[in-house]
């Protein structure tokens, strides 16, 4: 029996996802994978770019974001799934061995009035470093009431 129902996804409640320190090694062979910009991959690269040196991939930092999140709330929930968000930013770069400090906050939440066993959240995803977001996304997750 799944512990967190639409009912707990109350505006304003933030939910810790925990820390990530940002592996060389997994970051490179992602963005092999799906991002292959040679500042994602390429030391001497990364060193020329705007970043100076090798930065990650901020679709890597994103689903960096995404495991802790079903790790700490969705695995444990009556998640429906996604129907989409409204924005996506990296505002600043990750790098190797950076620490990252992942975040939920509850922006909103209603019950559906087609689907009425189901609420739709708007969640504020944040991942920061020493303070400073370096990750922010806001979509709606969907919900399952509490029968």
């Amino acid at each position: 029996m799944p512990e967190l129902a639409f009912e707990d996804f109350t505006p304003g409640r933030v939910f810790d996802l925990g820390t990530i320190v940002i592996d060389h090694d997994e970051m490179i062979a992602f963005a092999r994978r799906f991002d292959p910009q040679p500042f994602h991959l390429d030391e001497r690269a990364g060193k020329e770019s705007i970043f100076g040196q090798l930065a990650a991939s901020g679709w890597f930092t994103s689903s960096l974001w995404m495991r802790a999140y079903v790790d700490a709330v969705l695995s444990r929930s009556t998640a429906l799934g996604s129907p989409g968000g409204e924005e996506i930013s990296w505002p600043a770069p990750v790098f190797a061995g950076d620490e990252l400090h992942a975040t939920l906050e509850i922006l909103g939440a209603r019950r559906s009035r087609s689907r009425p066993e189901m609420g739709l959240v708007t969640l504020g995803a944040r991942l920061r470093r020493d303070g400073d977001v370096v990750y922010r996304a806001t979509f709606t997750g969907m919900f399952g009431v509490r029968a």
